[in-house]
Formats: C-alpha cells, structure tokens, sequence
C-alpha cells in the first residue's frame, strides 16, 4: 500500500461505507463523506474521501485542537468495554491529533494528550486547491495506516485480530467559512462568536458527543471472503442496557431505572448491584450463559 491519499487498486476491491448521516441522526449533511477499510498482518488502513468546495486548513502543529478546522477523525475502542480507546483527527494539510482515553469524558476522563500512534502512516490529497477561495474545488480524500502494534495497546494484543469485532466510528467536523483578507477561518456571528461546527458521522449517537463508545460501529475482522457480521442476541443486550445506563446518568438518579429489557421476546430482569465502590447493572444473559455487567463508570464486563 502507497500511502499518499490517493485509491489504488487494492481499495478498488474494499467496499464503501453507507454515506455519513449528521450525529443526531436527523439533518442531512451539506457535503458527503464515506470511508473504506482493509487491513494485514502489520496494519489497519483507511481510505476516506470528503466533499468540499472550499478545502481550506491553517494548523500545521502536531496534537493541536484539529477540530478547529475542517477535519476528519476516527475513535477505536478494541475490546468494545468503552474504557481505553483512542481518538484520531486529521485536517487538509495532514496534521494530526493522536489521543488516548481512559473512558469517556463522561465519566470523568483521564485524557493522554502526549500518547502518539508509533508507526502511523497518513496522507492527503486535494481535489482542487488548497486555501484558495478564486476557485471551486471538489473536496480531498485521505489515507491512513495505523499499526497494530500501536493499536493493541488497548486490547492487550499486539497483532492483527481476526474473527473478532471491534467498536470503531467515524466522524467528520464541518464549518461555516468566513474570508478575511483571502484566508479562510471559521465563520462568526454578529456578537463574534464562532457558528456552531456541523458533525457528520458514520453511526449516530443521537447527542453531539462522539464519546459514547457503546453507540459506535461493529467492525468484524475476517480473511474469509463474502462474509457479514451478524450482531448477536447478547450484543444487543448490551446495547439495550446501555440504554438504561445512560438514562440512569443522565437523571444522575440510580434508584429510578428500568427494571427489565426485552431481547428476542425475552423479558430479562436488571439487577441493581450496590457496593462500597459504587454500583452496576447486571443481566443474567441466556444467550451466551454469562452474566453482562455495565459498572458505573460505564465499563462493561462479561463474567
């Protein structure tokens, strides 16, 4: 793989994703985006191409506020328990911002700024101009690899994972431009003060707020050929009692929570677990005879 934001043939054979949708899941976006994923023995690869008539960038510092531009990003929680994931963003002149969390800002996040993907490989190309308002341009595309290496760090192993699903989304920021003097910048209200940004994303989480890792995509690993992942009964048990969970958090009210879920005509009871530490949520899952735990600090747990 040549990575230098342009398709080759191997992505010719990768299938798209559906086109992004806006992160509440309810305006259609301005301009379209859509990636495409492969992956080896080494690395984990990304190709995205974004519709834009005016491609414009002015950061050039590693580990900068990418989202203050126009950008692209990417949030991998491997082991899909929503703690130890890292977040990924990349604007037109290829600067990046490589983050690690601990669990999300949620739930009172430690944020690891000075982490970086060791062995990331990433690319731009502008179809069109870059900063240059005389002109129309028709967006820019980007190619990623990112190493598994640097990336089992947060699943506890170092190689490629195969017939295993990991919890990946997409995300793209999207500004109001203003002119000034011939540069671009984001764009102001008549108080001075930035119009809100446009998010447009590949799952929805239903809030603006990119940090809700149990709403993230399914990708599943497979070298066989004309394969699709399934999800599973117990995956969405899961989802369902996150559901519970986030309505729980969001009342800051534990003893007020739905006392049962339905999953393939199922009634399954909730059980609130108190403890010195804290609490959880647990559900006995037949599906998979193991007992699914959701800990207040959001951490799922199979036992």
């Amino acid at each position: 793989m040549a990575i230098d934001g342009k398709s080759e043939p191997a992505w010719d054979k990768a299938p798209w994703t559906s086109s992004f949708i806006d992160i509440e899941g309810v305006e259609k976006p301005t301009y379209n985006t859509k990636v495409k994923m492969l992956w080896d023995d080494e690395y984990l690869y990304f190709y995205a191409e974004l519709e834009e008539p005016h491609v414009w960038a002015d950061i050039t510092q590693r580990d900068e506020v990418i989202f203050y531009n126009n950008d692209f990003e990417i949030f991998i929680n491997p082991d899909g328990d929503t703690h130890n994931y890292l977040e990924f963003e990349m604007n037109a002149l290829n600067t990046v911002w490589d983050l690690w969390l601990a669990k999300p800002y949620r739930n009172d996040s430690k944020v690891i700024d000075n982490w970086d993907i060791k062995g990331l490989k990433t690319a731009v190309d502008i179809k069109g101009t870059l900063n240059d308002p005389a002109d129309i341009d028709l967006g820019w595309s980007i190619e990623i690899a990112m190493p598994w290496s640097a990336l089992g760090e947060a699943s506890k192993n170092l190689k490629a994972p195969e017939d295993k699903v990991w919890r990946i989304n997409f995300s793209r920021v999207n500004w109001d431009y203003s002119l000034d003097d011939g540069k671009y910048g984001r764009k102001k209200d008549e108080n001075g003060n930035y119009f809100p940004e446009y998010n447009w994303v590949w799952s929805p989480q239903y809030a603006i707020d990119m940090h809700r890792p149990e709403l993230w995509g399914y990708v599943y690993f497979t070298k066989k050929k004309n394969t699709n992942y399934t999800l599973t009964a117990s995956d969405e048990v899961v989802w369902k009692l996150y559901q519970v969970y986030r309505s729980i958090i969001e009342r800051n009210d534990v003893m007020v929570f739905q006392k049962q879920i339905k999953v393939e005509g199922r009634s399954l009871p909730i059980t609130l677990e108190e403890h010195s530490a804290g609490w959880n949520l647990k559900v006995d899952d037949p599906f998979s005879g193991k007992a699914i735990i959701i800990r207040e600090d959001g951490l799922l747990i199979y036992k």
